[in-house]
């Protein structure tokens, strides 16, 4: 027995080292955390549990015989974050540099059944050079058999993947089908084909990080959410992220105990909206001012800014926001915000989670390069995601809604639970001046008549009353009590329960 204690301890402490000191020192140097560090990081102390510490690879092939490594380069298990379950996987880079083999894929995929299994959010950080290229297709094959269940858990448990080191090639498609990517700026990048392949085949040259590093992520692509400046700073947004998801979708949102009274009203938001309709402000001053403590989570701030989205609470409640941005092209909606959108709408509705839309929108952005791009087709997909969603949507119109970017956005007629609008809300096809240019074309001969046709036009259609009178708004309200209005919508739908038509899925305009 004791020989078997010692032996036992002998492999752990194998185990623990990864690919030795010297690989760990070399980790350190980039700044990097190692695999089991990023966990302490991660969980709550002394909760993580380790599954197959002892797992080593089968290939025998090109002297792998001669390296056995309890663990094969990633670190798997489950703790809890704050008191919630939450499964792992962590690649070790020092273990054959975090390279993916056939029985390291399937450490990956034991803990994603179980968490899909007993309803938990799975979190990968991700730190590989890749698939083993000794295992051949093995490894390829490994990789699949993580897609397949990427796929098979979406929509079921929360999906986190944390980018901190290289993730290169086909390895990229399990981060792509998660539903939140956190990057490390400097050291961790993302790209199908790297600079050298680049250099040979296309003759361009390029660095990893101009390819593929975090800022190309958040600003350009939209591939992953959010930028931190090291491991340490990623995995602590990653437990804040947590907070305000549900295990999965057979759970409700959290609740978070708070002091902030439902009934706060905030006459400062009675002069939000500048009295010239074509003045910008920041509808992120609106967010913070009526969310729970002020205190706003967002997603992909740095994408697409013209659209905000990310979670907040409302007497203590998760919920999902969704907010046009006058600050930026003037709150239009263009290709990369309704992909932007629609995501994140749907994901709330995947996992229970209500729909707050601030709405503030001049219509969909013009131009040769939006309508060659697909902005039809993309914009089709916030219109799909908003009218799919069953959850409890709530809109306030605190400006302009004009067009068919107003109908996407959370309106009556996308069967929006309740919809307010404020004072300052217009409500109509377009703007006064072009409306009146197309509808007296030509008749207009001087500047005074052009100004009086405006002002008709403007009495008639740039307030919230003639979308009233059809009941397309359910109450014009003061903007001081929107938090009020809101959280008393949100109690009252808190129930709310739609049955879909029978289908196998719906077919969105991917």
């Amino acid at each position: 027995m004791r020989h078997i204690i010692g032996q036992l301890e002998q492999k752990r402490a194998l185990a623990r080292q990864g690919g030795g000191q010297k690989r760990i020192d070399a980790q350190h140097q980039r700044g990097k955390l190692t695999a089991r560090e990023r966990i302490e990081v991660l969980f709550d102390p002394d909760s993580f549990e380790e599954w197959d510490m002892f797992v080593e690879h089968r290939c025998n092939d090109f002297g792998m015989d001669k390296e056995q490594i309890p663990g094969d380069g990633v670190v798997t298990g489950f703790g809890t974050v704050n008191g919630r379950p939450v499964f792992v996987y962590s690649q070790d880079f020092t273990v054959f540099g975090g390279s993916l083999s056939e029985a390291h894929a399937e450490k990956i995929c034991k803990v994603m059944d179980q968490a899909v299994k007993v309803g938990a959010p799975v979190v990968g950080i991700n730190d590989s050079g890749g698939a083993r290229i000794q295992e051949g297709v093995a490894s390829l094959a490994g990789y699949a058999e993580v897609f397949q269940r990427n796929v098979d858990a979406s929509g079921v448990i929360p999906q986190i993947s944390v980018i901190l080191g290289p993730c290169a090639g086909g390895a990229v498609y399990s981060p792509a089908l998660t539903d939140f990517i956190f990057m490390v700026k400097d050291t961790a990048h993302m790209f199908v084909t790297g600079p050298d392949v680049l250099r040979t085949v296309t003759h361009e040259t390029i660095s990893h990080q101009d390819l593929g590093g975090a800022k190309v992520h958040t600003t350009m692509s939209g591939v992953a959410d959010l930028a931190f400046e090291n491991d340490v700073e990623a995995l602590l947004y990653v437990r804040r992220l947590i907070n305000f998801l549900p295990l999965s979708n057979r759970a409700e949102p959290p609740l978070r105990p708070t002091t902030d009274s439902l009934d706060r009203v905030e006459p400062s938001l009675n002069t939000l909206v500048p009295d010239n309709p074509n003045m910008p402000y920041d509808i992120k001053e609106l967010i913070l001012k009526v969310v729970d403590e002020g205190l706003f989570f967002e997603i992909k701030p740095d994408f697409a800014p013209n659209l905000v989205v990310g979670f907040g609470h409302f007497n203590g409640a998760t919920t999902g926001i969704v907010a046009n941005q006058p600050m930026v092209l003037a709150g239009c909606l263009d290709i990369d915000a309704s992909v932007k959108g629609a995501r994140f709408v749907r994901f709330c509705d995947a996992f229970n989670i209500p729909i707050v839309t601030f709405l503030d929108v001049p219509g969909f952005l013009p131009g040769v390069a939006q309508e060659h791009a697909g902005i039809i087709r993309h914009g089709a997909k916030l219109l799909f995601a908003y009218a799919e969603a069953t959850v409890p949507k709530v809109t306030v119109i605190t400006r302009k809604g004009y067009g068919g970017a107003y109908v996407v956005m959370g309106s009556k007629h996308l069967r929006a639970d309740i919809n307010y609008a404020w004072p300052s809300a217009e409500v109509a096809v377009m703007g006064a001046k072009g409306a009146v240019e197309i509808l007296y074309r030509g008749d207009i001969q001087t500047e005074a008549e052009l100004e009086a046709r405006i002002a008709a036009y403007r009495d008639a259609f740039a307030n919230p009353f003639g979308a009233a009178r059809r009941g397309f708004i359910d109450d014009v309200i003061m903007p001081q009590s929107t938090r009020r209005r809101l959280c008393k919508a949100l109690t009252m739908l808190r129930n709310k329960d739609v049955a879909a038509p029978h289908r196998k899925h719906a077919n969105p305009p991917l």
